[in-house]
């Protein structure tokens, strides 16, 4: 998830870009570029870091010219450097490209362009977009543009640049968004709509499979094969601030409905779709390790942990090892015992989480092998694990964590599919019915935020309460910690979450009458016992919310209201069941009239003890 601007008409391009750009840093900020159109050649400058110093760069190394791109990137293949950096170019540097998503498929590509001669500056997956037009070009770019299209795999929104044709911008996308700005003798590109607001209104969405060519007059667009594809643009009638959001009300609503997105993207190339086995790149695990493996230990804080609680569920259960989860703030300090042929996952959002981060290093020095779930490339998380999981949630800029969490949970899953078909504790039955389970998660989740108007009209009900509980058995535990924190990090109404088979040890005593509690229902083995737990509640006259899966007609029964996410693998609700839950945090806390995105007394990065 990176920005894209493109210009190109009669005025000085850099400027436009700069402007664009920052209207986009909020979806990536490990890196910047631009490249110029300038005296017959093209001239790029890029950086590692924020734009600001980009447009420091600008003042000592300036550029100027009619037709440009700029890039901001959100690192997912190589970490954050100067050679990293959009735009990427090929050999001769006649052809400029800055693209947003994955291709899939690069390191195939890579090898091959490398056995025809050309030569790679950078670790990413964008670079071979450029080195395959120059393959391909023989005076046509729109026709090498189209053979490099046919070779790629994965998502992909690109804009490229040729020096032998100064006139034009070529761009196409798939699954992953690209609009044109439409002007008066000059025309825009952009990742998002917020880029190009000051100076068009008038837009034209690109859809999956279409490509144009752009000049300062006019847009041809067509699909991949080459057949014109009518566009008309619409006006858009948004400000500024809310078009950064997407049309949202608050950047938490727009990550919230970012989730099947996200999951996809974080799928991406770690799924063999022929074999239904997860494919994991950056993970190193020995099949000699994997098999002496006697103890896992996930490390975490907040949200992360509660990812991690699922995760213990997980791998116990299908890899058979027994695993632990600290929090990370405690880790450290207890004296852990950590063994040689153990494994240590940290999770982690930023990748920088202070306790997080002390975590990890104590692992690692009592002799752990270390692997991490991060967000962020080029983070100290990544850098300093010996294996990567990457969550390609894309940035995440509500200090609630929403999408991160999703993302976290699918790694999570990820990864116990694969120790468990390694150590063959897993059966092969088993472990396609779950790849099959994951690769449909997303159309699910996008189902449950169709039940969004249900929830808010619970939230508007319940958002004078001071005190609300969930609760839940197994993966539903865990799940209602999640709930909770949410609940209470934004709405700031007392909220506890408790082990539904704990309730007569004590918990008991503060539900009265009127209490709301979300019971969480959908583990079937546990079903009747958690169904006991919920008369227990009702018995004290508690309002009783259930959160259980499509099909299940008795919970409706015992409960005051109910609501269901899509039936799918028994294992796999917990990516299901926490969209309610953040749905219901989210619209009781507009309700009370808090600051959704920057809750009181909090901060997205927790990077100091």
């Amino acid at each position: 998830m990176c920005g894209i601007v493109g210009y190109i008409g009669n005025n000085n391009a850099v400027p436009v870009l700069i402007d664009g750009l920052k209207r986009l840093e909020y979806r990536g900020y490990d890196s910047a570029g631009i490249t110029v159109y300038e005296e017959s050649k093209l001239k790029t400058v890029k950086t590692v870091g924020r734009l600001a110093k980009l447009e420091e760069m600008l003042l000592v190394q300036p550029v100027a010219g009619v037709i440009g791109i700029g890039h901001t990137r959100w690192a997912t293949h190589g970490r954050p450097s100067n050679r990293n950096a959009h735009p990427h170019n090929d050999c001769n540097k006649k052809f400029s490209v800055v693209h947003n998503g994955i291709i899939e498929n690069f390191q195939e590509l890579k090898e091959w362009l490398q056995e025809k001669g050309h030569i790679f500056n950078s670790e990413t997956d964008t670079e071979v977009i450029p080195h395959l037009i120059e393959e391909f070009y023989q005076g046509d770019l729109l026709a090498a543009v189209k053979q490099a299209l046919a070779k790629m795999e994965g998502a992909f929104a690109i804009v490229i640049l040729c020096e032998e044709h100064k006139e034009q911008m070529v761009v196409a996308r798939k699954a992953s968004p690209l609009i044109i700005g439409i002007g008066q003798g000059e025309n825009y590109v952009a990742s998002d709509i917020p880029a190009v607001l000051p100076y068009t209104r008038e837009i034209i969405i690109l859809e999956d499979g279409e490509m144009a060519v752009v000049t300062a007059g006019s847009v041809t667009v067509t699909d991949f094969s080459g057949n014109i594809v009518a566009k008309k643009p619409f006006h858009v009638q948004w400000d500024v601030e809310a078009a950064e959001k997407g049309g949202y009300e608050d950047f938490m609503l727009k990550e919230i409905h970012e989730q099947p997105r996200a999951i996809r993207d974080t799928l991406t190339g770690k799924i063999d779709r022929q074999t239904k086995k997860v494919v994991l790149p950056q993970v190193n695990l020995s099949q000699e390790f994997i098999n002496q493996l006697e103890k896992i230990h996930i490390v975490a804080c907040g949200t992360a942990y509660h990812a991690g609680l699922v995760g213990k569920y997980l791998i116990e259960k299908l890899v058979r090892i027994p695993v632990e989860a600290d929090l990370a703030s405690e880790f450290r300090y207890r004296d852990p015992i950590v063994k040689e042929n153990s494994l240590t996952i940290i999770i982690s959002q930023s990748g920088e989480t202070a306790d997080t981060l002390a975590g990890l290093r104590e692992a690692k020095r009592l002799g752990s092998r270390v692997l991490a779930i991060t967000n962020v490339v080029g983070s100290s998380v990544a850098r300093e694990a010996d294996d990567l999981i990457l969550t390609l949630a894309g940035p995440e800029i509500a200090v609630a964590s929403t999408k991160a969490y999703t993302t976290q949970l699918l790694s999570l899953y990820l990864l116990a599919i694969y120790l468990g078909d390694a150590r063959g504790t897993l059966a092969e039955t088993d472990r396609i019915s779950m790849i099959d389970a994951l690769t449909e998660i997303d159309v699910q989740v996008e189902k449950v935020l169709n039940t969004e108007t249900k929830i808010k009209e619970f939230a508007e009900d319940f958002k004078n309460c001071e005190n609300i509980f969930f609760i839940g058995r197994g993966l539903d535990y865990a799940v209602s910690l999640e709930g909770s924190l949410k609940l209470k990090e934004i709405s700031y109404i007392h909220a506890e979450a408790y082990a539904a088979g704990e309730l007569k040890h004590g918990t008991l005593a503060l539900i009265v009458e009127g209490v709301p509690v979300f019971a969480l229902v959908t583990q079937g083995d546990l079903y009747d016992k958690m169904i006991s737990n919920i008369k227990e509640v009702k018995a004290r006259e508690a309002t009783v919310v259930a959160l259980a899966m499509a099909g299940d007609h008795e919970t409706a029964k015992s409960v005051d209201y109910v609501l269901h996410i899509p039936k799918t693998h028994p294992l796999m609700t917990p990516i299901l069941s926490v969209v309610p839950l953040q749905l219901f945090s989210y619209y009781a806390a507009k309700a009370r009239g808090c600051d959704v995105d920057k809750p009181r007394n909090l901060a997205k990065s927790v990077t100091v003890e």
